[in-house]
């Protein structure tokens, strides 16, 4: 399955839920706060989503993308007489939070299994790195345990397995007015927070309002990417 596959097994799972009037153009537009008409083009294939969309339509309808796969969660192959059979996904390690921290480059026995994706999705995702990550492998997966998706729930899941780009650790947004959620290392642990920085420290945001906000004071020698392991660009299902 393709990205643009990905959105049209979307798009058919959003219509089949207004055919069942359980969704409305209008309510996944409030849901999303994009705009009525971006919904429709969607709907009606005038247009496809960003990867930024395409997210917050799956967080807003509490949908993966295993949920889209076929029966089974097989990935179609490519046709025979095209001379290529691979399939069509990209595979991310998925490690430990200890080696999403402190590895550069995962070794072999440090990753857990190997989370499969739609191939593509990953691939027009912006960086904004350090130069200290710039030879960091990229892409890692890990799971979140049920504590760390509390304070931020529902846009994190328990047990659910995020994608996590460990060369954009700036906290410029990556889209204008849209909070970055991103994994911070906190001692020798993540923290999955909406970060801000004032005066010298990080400010861990929950989205839950009853959960507090926390603080994390730099080192002298520290810099706010020190602390930031990556953005989380995506989302999928328990494996």
């Amino acid at each position: 399955m393709n990205f643009s596959q990905l959105q049209e097994q979307l798009r058919l799972e959003l219509l089949r839920r207004i055919e069942r009037g359980v969704l409305t153009g209008t309510l996944l537009a409030r849901q999303t706060g994009f705009q009525q008409s971006h919904i429709s083009n969607f709907l009606h294939r005038k247009r496809l989503l960003s990867v930024h969309a395409l997210d917050r339509v799956l967080s807003a309808q509490m949908l993966s993308v295993h949920d889209l796969l076929p029966a089974g969660g097989q990935y179609p192959r490519r046709s025979q007489a095209s001379g290529l059979e691979d399939l069509e996904f990209d595979s991310v390690p998925l490690v430990s939070q200890s080696a999403a921290i402190h590895e550069p480059h995962i070794r072999p026995q440090a990753i857990l299994d190997e989370v499969r994706i739609p191939a593509g999705i990953l691939d027009h995702l912006r960086t904004r790195r350090a130069i200290s990550r710039r030879d960091w492998q990229r892409f890692v997966a890990i799971r979140v345990s049920p504590l760390q998706a509390e304070a931020m729930h529902p846009i994190l899941q328990p047990h659910s397995v995020l994608i996590i780009d460990r060369h954009y650790n700036s906290l410029t947004p990556y889209q204008p007015g849209q909070h970055n959620v991103y994994a911070v290392r906190s001692d020798n642990a993540l923290q999955l927070r909406f970060v801000g920085f004032e005066a010298n420290r990080l400010i861990l945001r929950p989205y839950r309002f009853e959960f507090p906000v926390e603080l994390i004071e730099l080192q002298l020698d520290e810099m706010p990417s020190d602390r930031l392991m990556g953005r989380v660009c995506l989302s999928v299902a328990e494996l």
